[in-house]
């Protein structure tokens, strides 16, 4: 029986890599009762998700997961039963050849990034042998498809999300708890979280000379210099909002996991970036822009599309085209201020289509659970 895990994290992205895998371990410490050891090379950027961590420390526990500063020689420690390398880091070699000299060798899990291209079906859950050490790794991919992994989703999500929707109260409290004034009547409130982007300020352009009052909420990240550039300052502190026409921009600090959830379920329309906050997105049942994170030579444009394509399968012409114009837009092909109108027309429909997808989503189970039941199969 499966009772202990470890997880290995090279922070890439900033808060997009280490925002899966520490979401990952504490869902199977939590809801899986599983003794998880969480491996991370870079815990100032760990930091903002998890306040009381002490970055100073090579090892600690917080949260019920146990944390360990990956840097240099490991310290000697027994591979847990199941080991994750995610998103393609190599596992450091003292560390497979302790796997190599278990008697029980441990399950090996390449947990892959989230695509919705077709090829990932096909190497989904294949399995390579690792002939120098007489191991073999398993390569597990989250996806959108029912022959792929699915996404993180705890238990009680989408419950709780439901029900946040659902209650008035609720919102206002946490509006109050974030000290942002509740929405007027006719207001959009938009969630701004993204890469270093130059169609921000066209886009913020366009939210400021349009026929209905906006308010944009900004989470400090790495946006927010491009923010600031367009509203003419230097820099901002959380609480400070500015005004610029039908626009208002409300800082926000660099907020936790489960307050930036709701954060999603609370606005209309939600920009997000990378992996961690896109699938956050798609749980929170709102329309939102994906900011791909950029690499050389156009290679996230496949993704990008491909995960498009999916997407809008369900919805009607109109409507995909505009979901299509903003996303393109936002990642710098295309005018941003057109397709943001556009966008804006089809809301409604956008509104719907999310909430049915979040429904698909859910059918395709919970990429924990479909982890462990895999390791079941295969052990």
């Amino acid at each position: 029986m499966l009772q202990s895990v470890d997880l290995f994290c090279k922070v890439i992205d900033n808060y997009g890599d280490i925002g899966v895998c520490w979401r990952l371990a504490r869902q199977l410490q939590q809801e899986y009762g599983l003794q998880v050891r969480l491996w991370v090379d870079d815990l100032d950027s760990f930091l903002p998700l998890c306040p009381e961590l002490r970055t100073e420390l090579p090892q600690q526990q917080c949260r019920g997961v146990d944390i360990f500063h990956w840097q240099g020689p490991l310290p000697a420690v027994t591979p847990h039963q199941l080991v994750i390398e995610a998103f393609a880091c190599d596992l450091p070699p003292e560390f497979v050849a302790a796997m190599a000299q278990q008697p029980d060798k441990p399950i090996w899990i390449n947990l892959e990034y989230l695509s919705a291209e077709p090829w990932v079906e096909d190497c989904h859950q294949m399995a390579s042998l690792q002939s120098r050490w007489a191991l073999t790794k398993y390569f597990f991919f989250p996806g959108v498809s029912p022959a792929t992994g699915g996404l993180l989703c705890e238990r009680e999500l989408l419950s709780q999300r439901r029900q946040f929707q659902s209650d008035p109260a609720l919102q206002a409290e946490f509006w109050r708890l974030l000290g942002v004034p509740l929405p007027q009547a006719g207001e959009l409130r938009v969630s701004l979280f993204a890469y270093e982007n130059r169609a921000a300020a066209r886009l913020l352009h366009a939210m400021a000379v349009g026929g209905h009052p906006v308010t944009c909420m900004l989470p400090l990240s790495r946006v927010a210099g491009d923010v600031f550039a367009w509203l003419g300052v230097e820099s901002a502190q959380p609480g400070q909002k500015f005004e610029r026409g039908a626009l208002t921009v409300q800082v926000l600090p660099f907020v936790e996991q489960r307050v930036y959830d709701r954060l999603l379920w609370a606005c209309d329309i939600n920009f997000v970036r990378g992996e961690d906050s896109l699938v956050r997105a798609q749980w929170a049942a709102r329309p939102f822009i994906w900011h791909i994170y950029p690499q050389d030579e156009g290679a996230h444009w496949p993704k990008l599309d491909a995960l498009q394509q999916r997407y809008c399968q369900q919805l009607d012409g109109a409507a995909a085209a505009a979901l299509r114009g903003l996303w393109h837009a936002w990642n710098q092909q295309g005018e941003i201020t057109d397709a943001w109108q556009q966008f804006c027309q089809q809301q409604v429909v956008l509104g719907a289509h999310a909430d049915q997808w979040a429904d698909h989503l859910a059918g395709l189970g919970d990429l924990a659970a479909n982890l462990l039941h895999f390791c079941k199969k295969i052990s």
